[in-house]
């Protein structure tokens, strides 16, 4: 379809207006206080709706060890 009337600035400003972001809004975690987003997992601790669901302190060695090994291979 053509558009066949040119729209001004204000008109289409008004048509934009609505497109602007929404900030996040962090809450804190109930276990340990950190700030999160909400329906996400705590970075902190794991935890997510009272159950642990990531092993943190497992997955901060896994990339502790990964990044040994990978700084070995260079040299």
């Amino acid at each position: 379809m053509v558009i066949r009337m040119r729209h001004t600035r204000a008109h289409t400003g008004n048509r934009r207006s609505h497109h602007a972001l929404k900030a996040k809004n962090p809450s804190l975690c109930k276990e340990c206080g950190h700030p999160r987003l909400p329906h996400t997992v705590c970075a902190n601790c794991g935890m997510y709706r009272g159950r642990k669901v990531v092993d943190v302190a497992l997955k901060t060695e896994k990339k502790l060890k990964k990044k040994s090994k990978k700084s070995e291979a260079a040299k």
